[in-house]
């Protein structure tokens, strides 16, 4: 089965996804019969490009790392998201999906939610590893697909590629989340280990930003919105909360709080900036100094982890020990091959 896809934003998770499909294309004919081709790409500061037999995607991403338009390479009739959703929702291929990455809006979600919008109402399934559909619009956006038949996924929503929504949608039926606890920024928590141990503030979060982690303007992860926008969404889906990131109480951290994990350390606990909800309470993002024995005090540098507590297995723990932009990529593939299986032979 042939799936066409639109790429939505092609910042480094994009550019990365690329690569993967290519890496994994002949194990996804093999093993899922797919076969897919690229036929658009969408950016807000490259322009676009769209040709129905596919695009040079490989070209597209050295254009772009080299600092040029995709609007360059060869004529095109796009300009727009909304151009290229459109053009994709015209193809005659079994699968049409949106692949979304562009950047949190934490002000109301958008763009992302209008391109996942537009993506559904023109019969296209979305996969996204943007934070804000899910965690400003879950319940709207996710009825529209159901009603269309379609798929609206956000595995790399949270913890990159971990499969935490999917270890609850499709392993844990009938078993209601009760409550949540994690760490799930890893440009923090690389930052905080660094910081007990003496290193500054500004180096630390300045490798998180060459390694492509942290964006040029790394304020959504230090001042706590990312993690708060993961825990709206983790709310939204477990618990049909109904909130924004807006709702949940965010603490940040800066390079102030040095002092503090150099203190929490010296009396032998870790400071930990731990997303935490529970069904009726309004979720948190808060600095949290954490005794040793605790699952969470012992992650260091980029490693993520989840604790669900559910009332018929308990506490179950999910844990990323090292996160990086393959890891955010392979989401949106395991997303990919989800729409794949459930669209059948």
């Amino acid at each position: 089965m042939r799936a066409d896809l639109a790429l939505i934003g092609f910042g480094n998770v994009a550019r990365r996804f690329v690569r993967l499909l290519d890496e994994q294309r002949h194990r996804l004919a093999a093993d899922e019969g797919l076969e897919y081709r690229i036929v658009g790409i969408a950016t807000r500061r490259h322009g676009a490009m769209h040709h129905t037999d596919g695009v040079d995607a490989a070209l597209a991403v050295k254009q772009v790392e080299d600092g040029r338009r995709l609007d360059a390479i060869a004529p095109t009739t796009v300009s727009t998201a909304a151009d290229v959703i459109a053009a994709l929702a015209t193809t005659d291929a079994p699968l049409r999906v949106v692949i979304e990455t562009t950047t949190l809006g934490i002000e109301n979600g958008r763009p992302a939610i209008d391109h996942v919008e537009a993506a559904l109402a023109s019969g296209c399934h979305v996969v996204t590893a943007n934070k804000g559909p899910a965690a400003f619009a879950y319940a709207a956006l996710s009825a529209t697909a159901r009603a269309a038949g379609l798929s609206f996924l956000f595995e790399g929503a949270v913890m990159d590629g971990v499969p935490v929504f999917n270890l609850v949608r499709e392993t844990m039926p009938t078993s209601v989340v009760q409550r949540f606890r994690g760490i799930v920024n890893s440009t923090t928590n690389h930052i905080l280990t660094a910081l007990e141990h003496g290193e500054a503030f500004a180096p630390a979060l300045a490798r998180m930003q060459a390694l492509g982690i942290a964006e040029a303007d790394p304020s959504l992860d230090v001042d706590g919105w990312d993690a708060a926008a993961k825990a709206a969404a983790l709310a939204n889906v477990f618990m049909g909360a109904g909130i924004t990131p807006h709702d949940v109480v965010r603490e940040g951290l800066g390079p102030d709080t040095a002092e503090r994990t150099r203190e929490a350390r010296a009396r032998g606990r870790r400071l930990r900036l731990i997303a935490s909800g529970a069904r009726g309470q309004r979720p948190s993002v808060a600095l949290t100094e954490l005794p040793p024995d605790d699952l969470l005090a012992g992650l260091r540098g980029q490693a993520n982890a989840l604790i669900v507590t559910t009332d018929i297995l308990g506490d179950i723990a999910i844990c990323q020990l090292d996160g990086d932009l393959r890891h955010t990529a392979y989401a949106l593939l395991s997303d990919l091959v989800t729409v794949r299986r459930r669209a059948g032979a």
